[in-house]
């Protein structure tokens, strides 16, 4: 049998409360939540825990202060399998933080908390060699930790995929010319191609930018990617579903389509085990914590695109 494969996940790792309410929240008041979590989370750490319940290794890179939610965030990841031996403790610094509400649509509020001193740039690596790796996925929100990561990994042929979402356009033109593989949010790519675009022509446009392989996920409407050999995007079609939070979908996505690659799945399949993943995610309330196991994403990926 062999062996799983390895994944290195790099970037942000929060402590989210995620209540559920009828309604968006459109004027001041108090609104009585009808269900609420609080779990570690973040975009790299949950797309680190969904890739470990779709069968991968997974090791955390993040930051977090050296207070107690600090070590709440730690223990909470572990539980799910992943190693966070790399989780950088800053003294003094205070842990991150985001609120988020979830309205009965799925749709969601988002408000995260970020100390800067947590997110100072690292000095190197905190491992010595890159290639005990089979894929690195980075998100934007420590972006000295993803460069270094995305570099490096992109430098000896492993996978080096940036989970490229709402950021600074800074942030992004740094990262973006150090990955293979570019996923982009529909936000980000706006950000970086313009508001006037739909999707497939921003998904080419963005492809005309970099010599990466590029996507472009726009939930519900699916995922496009630039396929260099016909010169065109073509569209991976989501799986139809009922969202009750799609909270982390992104995420799940992101984990599930590393795991993908670092399998040497071919990418429409890994994009279409990514959706899957995604889907079932959003049928379910808790941000990450809907995110599903291997054999139940490859039932999803059978019925929705049979051989």
């Amino acid at each position: 049998m062999a062996r799983p494969v390895r994944l290195l996940s790099v970037g942000a790792l929060t402590l989210d409360t995620i209540l559920r309410v009828e309604t968006l929240p459109t004027h001041q008041g108090k609104f009585i939540a009808s269900d609420g979590v609080q779990i570690a989370s973040g975009m790299a750490t949950s797309a680190a825990c969904a890739a470990r319940r779709l069968g991968a290794e997974v090791s955390l890179w993040a930051s977090a202060g050296d207070d107690s939610v600090g070590g709440q965030l730690v223990a909470g990841i572990e539980a799910e399998g992943v190693d966070c031996s790399y989780v950088r403790r800053v003294p003094g610094a205070r842990s991150a933080l985001a609120s988020i509400v979830v309205d009965a649509h799925g749709e969601r509020i988002i408000v995260p908390f970020y100390d800067r001193r947590a997110q100072a740039d690292p000095e190197a690596l905190p491992f010595s060699d890159i290639r005990a790796f089979d894929a690195v996925l980075a998100d934007v929100r420590w972006p000295g930790a993803a460069a270094l990561a995305l570099k490096a990994a992109h430098a000896i042929g492993r996978p080096a995929i940036l989970d490229a979402d709402t950021a600074p356009l800074a942030v992004l033109e740094q990262l973006l010319p150090l990955a293979s593989h570019i996923v982009a949010s529909e936000p980000a790519v706006r950000i970086i191609c313009g508001q006037a675009l739909d999707l497939q022509s921003a998904c080419t446009d963005l492809a005309c930018r970099t010599d990466a392989f590029v996507a472009v996920t726009g939930g519900a409407a699916g995922t496009w990617w630039f396929d260099r050999a016909a010169r065109s995007s073509r569209h991976v079609a989501a799986p139809k579903i009922k969202a009750v939070d799609t909270l982390a979908a992104g995420d799940v996505f992101h984990g599930a389509f590393a795991v993908g690659l670092a399998e040497a799945m071919p990418v429409e399949q890994a994009l279409r085990f990514a959706s899957a993943a995604a889907a079932l995610k959003c049928q379910r309330f808790g941000g990450r914590l809907g995110a599903p196991e291997r054999a139940e994403t490859l039932a999803m990926v059978a019925a929705t695109w049979p051989a």
